[in-house]
């Protein structure tokens, strides 16, 4: 065990590292070799300063040899999990960050390559009876080294699962820094967290609804017997769900508890207070925290794919000295993804975790303005412009989080509000694709670009714009919207937080203005001007009779002369 204080670069098959790091902390540590192998990384134990957040103090997990790899995860103070990464090549980077304060932070990290075709006997399973046992590779002979087993137990819905370690011998540690089993309160091993254990003991475990998690890892060195374990499920009494509701949008949290069910728990409404306490909420038939995102306490976390908002509500007795009621957190969170918002509730009571979702979005808008003041939105629909006149639009992000920030990524033009198989590109992945294209520096929450206004060749009078526009961490450095322009091939393997599309239109030129506004009387022309075909054979026989009767006439005449001239003058005799 050992390493560097601050960073190094490692290339040996295993090895364990114990790291203690002070404030204003910036390490990273490199694990490379030349092998087909991959590396599983796990964190068995971390201690960051005491209230740091995601944003001051973390460790980065890259999936390759620096850190403009792709992000693998990150590790928090509020990490509910014991992080067990795994590459997809022969390389791994990490770096721990800490902040100002003065404190001593610890760190037990292990590294191993193996091969991941090798499949252990007996190692992991899905168990999906209503009971069941299952041990650890070999026992009750010693267990493998370089172990890593992950049991998923399903029982029936409406019931909840009692775990019970018959026979426990792992190799002690107080932290089980070494060897431990972790029990996880459903079907991921990235949260919910129910406890770790080592040693020799005989634990008991209990799940808060039908899905239970059982992970085994063991180091190098010192095995011992293993586990055998045994689970039951029981029917759950009542509701698995706990009667809250929360609502996520780009401004606000806001999170409803009823009193009958603040009164089960055997609390009432005074005893609920938020991270900043000075946050109240209101009291009707029910008990409502509303406050904007980020207020009243709630951390931003920011894991490369997405950003969640979290808010903790403690419901704590008043006025006692002491107490025999089970501690009980209402967390919240909004886990804002992709173009829509995840919203996530869960409450923990003596280590038992229920969970309520719902859906939202972001609130994103496009706008013309009249210059590139931006002072002035052009309200009129349609937009009539000239041909080649400069059109400035700007992308709005309605949040009253100040640490975000809009980047257009790609905007495309179509003669069809649906944008179908006709379309032109603005911009394309970020990279001005039309000669006239100017994108303005991001500027808070809006994102700005203007054009010269143009025409598409088929007969078509308007333009309508879509624009895929991406949401990034301000604060995130690396972030997608402060890569500006790139290429296809760099976009596949570069991470990008929210996206969510925006349409404005449509546009049209003003020689089409009077066309619009006066297209009933132009209808009415069109159709006059525009003879059918029934019009134009009775025009045609019309000009035929009428050029018979003019040469009828001309006959007459001609023949009436020509009688004349018969006739001749003769002269009278005289009597």
């Amino acid at each position: 065990v050992g390493g560097p204080r601050c960073g190094a670069s490692l290339h040996e098959q295993n090895k364990a590292l114990r790291i203690e790091l002070n404030a204003n902390a910036n390490c990273a540590w490199q694990i490379q070799r030349n092998t087909n192998q991959t590396v599983r990384l796990v964190f068995s134990h971390f201690k960051f300063a005491p209230s740091s957040s995601c944003e001051t103090e973390s460790i980065k997990i890259y999936d390759g040899p620096s850190t403009n790899s792709p992000l693998l995860g990150q590790v928090c103070n509020d990490t509910d999990a014991v992080p067990v990464l795994q590459s997809s090549s022969d390389s791994l980077t990490f770096i721990i960050t800490t902040n100002s304060v003065a404190f001593t932070r610890n760190f037990f990290v292990f590294y191993y390559y193996f091969s991941p075709e090798t499949r252990l006997e007996n190692c992991g399973g899905q168990l999906t009876g209503p009971n069941g046992t299952f041990t650890s590779p070999n026992y009750p002979a010693a267990y493998p080294a370089f172990t890593y087993c992950v049991w998923q137990i399903q029982t029936a819905k409406n019931s909840k699962i009692k775990l019970q370690f018959q026979d426990l011998f792992l190799e002690l540690d107080k932290n089980c820094q070494f060897d431990f089993a972790a029990v996880y309160d459903g079907l991921t091993t990235n949260t919910g967290l129910i406890g770790k254990v080592c040693g020799v003991a005989q634990p008991k475990f209990e799940s808060s609804s039908n899905v239970m998690t059982v992970a085994l890892f063991t180091d190098y060195a010192n095995s011992y017997r293993g586990f055998s374990a045994q689970y039951t499920s029981v029917p759950l009494p009542g509701p698995v769900e706990p009667d809250t509701l929360l609502t996520c949008s780009s401004d606000s949290m806001k999170i409803v508890l009823s009193k009958s069910y603040l009164a089960s728990l055997g609390y009432k409404e005074t005893d609920l207070q938020l991270r900043d306490p000075s946050c109240s909420p209101v009291i009707t038939n029910s008990v409502i925290f509303s406050f904007p995102l980020a207020s009243c306490g709630t951390t931003k976390k920011d894991d490369g794919q997405s950003i969640t908002y979290t808010n903790i509500i403690s419901l704590s007795p008043t006025g006692n000295i002491i107490t025999r009621q089970k501690s009980v957190q209402i967390i919240a969170k909004c886990k804002m993804e992709n173009n829509s918002t995840l919203e996530v509730i869960y409450v923990t009571k003596s280590n038992i975790v229920q969970n309520t979702t719902a859906v939202g979005r972001y609130n994103v808008s496009m706008s013309f303005y009249d210059s590139d003041s931006f002072s002035k939105p052009i309200h009129q629909s349609p937009y009539y412009v000239d041909l080649n006149q400069t059109l400035f639009a700007q992308v709005s992000l309605h949040s009253t989080d100040p640490n975000l920030s809009v980047f257009v990524d790609t905007c495309i033009a179509s003669p069809q509000p649906d944008f179908g198989s006709l379309t032109y590109d603005l911009i394309r992945s970020g990279c001005n694709k039309d000669d006239t294209v100017v994108t303005y520096p991001p500027l808070e929450h809006y994102g700005r670009f203007k054009f010269n206004a143009f025409r598409f060749l088929q007969r078509s009078p308007s333009v309508y714009l879509q624009c895929d526009i991406l949401i990034c961490d301000s604060k995130n450095a690396n972030s997608r919207c402060t890569e500006g322009c790139i290429s296809r091939q760099k976009r596949a393997i570069s991470s990008y937080m929210w996206k969510t599309k925006t349409v404005v239109g449509p546009i049209r030129l003003k020689r089409n203005l009077r066309s619009a506004h006066n297209s009933e009387s132009l209808a009415k022309a069109d159709a006059e001007d525009t003879p059918n075909p029934q019009q134009y054979s009775f025009y045609t026989l019309s000009f035929v009779v009428l050029i018979s009767n003019i040469i009828i006439v001309v006959a007459v005449i001609l023949k009436y002369h020509k009688r004349q001239a018969g006739y001749g003058y003769q002269k009278i005799p005289n009597s």
